[in-house]
């Protein structure tokens, strides 16, 4: 009689994954679609980035700043909300006040889309007026105190030559020396301008009667900024409430231009180290040097 021994073949058991081996490429995707997510989230309803294209807002906005934009101060309309800028739904809502000397993003009047950027002056009802370089608000002249010049390297950020009697020679290159104003409001809250034309083109205006539903917006760089001074269909005109993206806040960080992304150490040397966190708000006491 034969007999045969049954033999049991060992399994072979796949140890389960360690806790701390390589995530998976699935969760990887997981990880970066929330990532994704959150920040689509914060600009759409908490901040946005924006960046300084032009000399308008000296001295206290610069070619180069990266800043800080608050969406939640006024509320949201279409036109601060990415994606939303169809008629969906008119005005605001979680509406706040816009306050009078605020720095404000809004969408230009004329075409809806371009953002600017300004410092509120007027608020509806007002009227406005500038004689001889200095704001007239409801008949009282803001007062307006001659400071020491805004000083400010000639770089690829900022050309001189465009006022060439404000360009000096310096130690280390060429600077702008640009007249420099200091503007209070009647509520003691002040901020700082410039005045580089003694006979500007908007030095002297018509009285602007801000209409309902609007706001007047100047650049603090006064002859050189096209703001509520000039009609919409030149300049910015008088600027719907819904219009408003947000409230300036702070800026981040400031280039002089000379940055190469592909170069890391430019991202330090073209650096302007003293506009880091430089506070955009009124109450704000600045420097005057």
């Amino acid at each position: 009689m034969n007999t045969s021994k049954s033999k049991t073949e060992p399994k072979t058991v796949k140890p389960s994954a360690h806790p701390d081996e390589e995530l998976t490429v699935l969760e990887y995707v997981k990880i970066f679609g929330f990532a994704a997510l959150m920040t689509f989230f914060l600009r759409l309803i908490v901040f946005d980035p924006f960046t300084i294209p032009s000399e308008s807002m000296l001295p206290n906005l610069m070619v180069g700043d990266y800043l800080v934009v608050s969406k939640s101060s006024y509320g949201y309309s279409k036109h601060s909300v990415p994606l939303m800028s169809v008629d969906l739904f008119d005005g605001r809502v979680m509406e706040s006040p816009i306050e009078r000397g605020d720095v404000a993003v809004f969408k230009l009047p004329r075409d809806n889309k371009t953002d600017y950027i300004k410092r509120i002056v007027g608020l509806p009802g007002d009227h406005i007026q500038m004689q001889n370089g200095q704001l007239i608000v409801n008949g009282v002249p803001y007062e307006r105190v001659r400071v020491e010049d805004f000083i400010i390297k000639e770089s690829e950020n900022t050309n001189c030559l465009r006022f060439p009697r404000h360009r000096v020679e310096g130690s280390d290159g060429f600077e702008c020396h640009y007249p420099q104003y200091r503007e209070t409001m009647p509520n003691g809250l002040s901020y700082l301008t410039l005045d580089i034309r003694s006979q500007g083109n908007a030095d002297d205006t018509r009285v602007f009667v801000v209409p309902e539903g609007h706001y007047f917006g100047m650049g603090d760089n006064r002859d050189n900024s096209i703001d509520s001074r000039w009609p919409s269909s030149q300049g910015v005109g008088f600027i719907p409430h819904e219009n408003f993206v947000g409230r300036a806040i702070t800026v981040l960080w400031s280039s002089d231009g000379g940055v190469s992304w592909l170069l890391p150490w430019t991202w330090f040397t073209a650096s302007r180290g003293e506009r880091i966190f430089y506070s955009l708000s009124p109450d704000e006491a600045k420097d005057e040097n």
